[in-house]
Protein backbone atom coordinates (compact mmCIF):
# COMPACT_ATOMS: atom_id res chain seq x y z
CA UNK A 1 0.00 0.00 0.00
CA UNK A 2 2.50 2.57 0.73
CA UNK A 3 4.47 1.65 -2.55
CA UNK A 4 1.27 2.32 -4.25
CA UNK A 5 1.34 6.10 -2.18
CA UNK A 6 4.45 6.77 -3.13
CA UNK A 7 4.24 5.13 -7.35
CA UNK A 8 0.51 7.69 -7.64
CA UNK A 9 2.54 10.99 -5.54
CA UNK A 10 5.51 10.55 -7.69
CA UNK A 11 3.45 10.27 -10.96
CA UNK A 12 1.24 13.51 -9.82
CA UNK A 13 4.92 15.17 -9.05
CA UNK A 14 6.01 14.68 -12.46
CA UNK A 15 3.27 14.98 -14.37
CA UNK A 16 1.98 18.75 -12.64
CA UNK A 17 4.58 20.83 -13.75
CA UNK A 18 3.90 19.59 -17.51
CA UNK A 19 0.52 19.53 -16.95
CA UNK A 20 0.46 23.12 -15.96
CA UNK A 21 2.29 24.44 -18.19
CA UNK A 22 0.25 23.09 -21.27
CA UNK A 23 -3.25 24.40 -19.69
CA UNK A 24 -2.16 27.65 -17.83
CA UNK A 25 -4.32 29.68 -19.36
CA UNK A 26 -3.82 32.59 -16.39
CA UNK A 27 -0.08 33.43 -17.35
CA UNK A 28 -0.35 32.75 -20.65
CA UNK A 29 -1.16 35.74 -22.97
CA UNK A 30 -4.29 34.29 -25.19
CA UNK A 31 -5.05 37.12 -26.84
CA UNK A 32 -8.18 37.32 -24.63
CA UNK A 33 -7.48 41.32 -23.33
CA UNK A 34 -7.03 42.45 -27.42
CA UNK A 35 -10.66 40.86 -27.83
CA UNK A 36 -12.53 39.73 -25.37
CA UNK A 37 -13.55 36.74 -25.04
CA UNK A 38 -16.53 36.08 -26.56
CA UNK A 39 -19.12 34.74 -23.86
CA UNK A 40 -22.00 34.67 -25.96
CA UNK A 41 -20.01 31.85 -27.86
CA UNK A 42 -20.97 28.29 -26.85
CA UNK A 43 -24.40 26.92 -26.32
CA UNK A 44 -26.07 27.31 -22.62
CA UNK A 45 -26.64 24.15 -21.19
CA UNK A 46 -27.77 24.77 -17.96
CA UNK A 47 -28.37 27.53 -16.20
CA UNK A 48 -29.77 28.13 -12.26
CA UNK A 49 -29.65 30.11 -9.11
CA UNK A 50 -28.04 28.31 -6.82
CA UNK A 51 -28.31 30.40 -2.90
CA UNK A 52 -28.08 34.28 -4.67
CA UNK A 53 -25.67 33.14 -6.73
CA UNK A 54 -26.99 32.99 -11.18
CA UNK A 55 -24.35 30.20 -12.70
CA UNK A 56 -24.51 30.01 -16.32
CA UNK A 57 -22.65 26.61 -17.78
CA UNK A 58 -21.60 26.91 -21.75
CA UNK A 59 -20.73 23.98 -23.66
CA UNK A 60 -18.30 24.53 -26.74
CA UNK A 61 -16.58 22.21 -29.15
CA UNK A 62 -13.06 23.08 -28.59
CA UNK A 63 -12.55 23.87 -32.34
CA UNK A 64 -15.21 26.46 -31.23
CA UNK A 65 -13.39 27.41 -28.28
CA UNK A 66 -9.05 27.98 -29.58
CA UNK A 67 -10.71 29.93 -32.77
CA UNK A 68 -12.49 32.36 -30.48
CA UNK A 69 -8.73 32.59 -29.02
CA UNK A 70 -7.47 33.07 -32.43
CA UNK A 71 -5.62 29.79 -31.99
CA UNK A 72 -5.13 26.65 -33.41
CA UNK A 73 -6.34 23.20 -32.20
CA UNK A 74 -3.22 21.14 -30.64
CA UNK A 75 -2.64 18.64 -32.16
CA UNK A 76 -3.40 15.15 -30.21
CA UNK A 77 -5.47 16.67 -27.74
CA UNK A 78 -8.06 14.30 -26.11
CA UNK A 79 -10.43 16.96 -24.73
CA UNK A 80 -12.99 17.81 -27.53
CA UNK A 81 -15.16 20.01 -25.33
CA UNK A 82 -14.74 23.44 -23.23
CA UNK A 83 -16.72 23.52 -20.38
CA UNK A 84 -17.29 27.48 -18.70
CA UNK A 85 -19.43 28.44 -16.04
CA UNK A 86 -20.02 32.67 -15.42
CA UNK A 87 -21.23 33.26 -11.81
CA UNK A 88 -23.48 36.51 -11.06
CA UNK A 89 -24.73 37.85 -7.76
CA UNK A 90 -28.70 37.43 -8.68
CA UNK A 91 -29.67 40.21 -7.27
CA UNK A 92 -27.31 42.94 -8.51
CA UNK A 93 -26.20 41.17 -11.47
CA UNK A 94 -21.96 41.69 -10.66
CA UNK A 95 -19.97 39.21 -11.62
CA UNK A 96 -18.21 36.76 -9.44
CA UNK A 97 -14.76 35.91 -10.83
CA UNK A 98 -12.95 34.50 -7.01
CA UNK A 99 -13.36 31.06 -6.21
CA UNK A 100 -12.83 27.43 -6.38
CA UNK A 101 -15.17 25.58 -8.90
CA UNK A 102 -14.70 21.57 -9.42
CA UNK A 103 -16.37 19.67 -12.10
CA UNK A 104 -16.98 16.16 -12.49
CA UNK A 105 -18.21 14.91 -16.25
CA UNK A 106 -19.91 11.39 -16.23
CA UNK A 107 -20.43 9.97 -19.91
CA UNK A 108 -22.73 7.81 -21.32
CA UNK A 109 -20.25 4.59 -21.03
CA UNK A 110 -20.20 5.73 -16.90
CA UNK A 111 -16.57 6.91 -17.59
CA UNK A 112 -15.56 10.07 -14.93
CA UNK A 113 -13.66 12.42 -15.46
CA UNK A 114 -13.40 15.37 -12.92
CA UNK A 115 -11.16 18.34 -13.08
CA UNK A 116 -10.82 21.73 -11.82
CA UNK A 117 -12.39 25.22 -13.43
CA UNK A 118 -9.70 27.75 -13.91
CA UNK A 119 -10.57 31.25 -13.80
CA UNK A 120 -10.24 32.67 -17.22
CA UNK A 121 -11.42 36.64 -18.23
CA UNK A 122 -14.95 36.39 -16.23
CA UNK A 123 -15.37 32.83 -16.55
CA UNK A 124 -14.32 29.21 -14.98
CA UNK A 125 -13.23 26.89 -17.40
CA UNK A 126 -11.81 23.39 -18.35
CA UNK A 127 -11.44 20.97 -21.25
CA UNK A 128 -13.12 17.84 -21.19
CA UNK A 129 -13.60 14.52 -23.23
CA UNK A 130 -17.02 14.41 -24.59
CA UNK A 131 -16.19 12.61 -27.45
CA UNK A 132 -18.89 9.55 -27.66
CA UNK A 133 -22.51 10.63 -28.12
CA UNK A 134 -24.92 10.78 -25.85
CA UNK A 135 -26.24 12.42 -22.19
CA UNK A 136 -23.42 13.35 -19.78
CA UNK A 137 -24.28 13.78 -16.65
CA UNK A 138 -22.26 17.27 -15.18
CA UNK A 139 -22.12 18.05 -11.72
CA UNK A 140 -20.34 20.99 -10.39
CA UNK A 141 -18.76 22.08 -6.84
CA UNK A 142 -17.93 25.79 -6.35
CA UNK A 143 -16.88 28.02 -3.28
CA UNK A 144 -16.94 32.11 -4.14
CA UNK A 145 -15.58 34.48 -2.36
CA UNK A 146 -18.07 34.56 0.58
CA UNK A 147 -17.28 31.14 1.39
CA UNK A 148 -20.11 28.94 1.10
CA UNK A 149 -20.38 25.75 -1.53
CA UNK A 150 -22.92 25.54 -3.89
CA UNK A 151 -23.61 22.59 -6.25
CA UNK A 152 -25.15 22.29 -9.48
CA UNK A 153 -26.33 19.35 -11.55
CA UNK A 154 -27.57 19.14 -14.86
CA UNK A 155 -27.41 16.56 -18.04
CA UNK A 156 -26.17 17.75 -21.51
CA UNK A 157 -26.54 15.52 -24.49
CA UNK A 158 -24.04 15.15 -27.48
CA UNK A 159 -25.41 14.09 -30.85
Amino acid sequence: MKKLIVLVAAALALTAPIASYAMDHGSMDMGHGDMKMNHDMGAVAHQEVVNGVKATFKVMSMKEHMAAMKMELPKGMKETHHIAVEFKDAKTGKPITEGEVKAKIQGPDNAEQTKELMGMQGHFGADFDLSKKGKYGVMAKFKLKDGQVRTSKFWYTVK
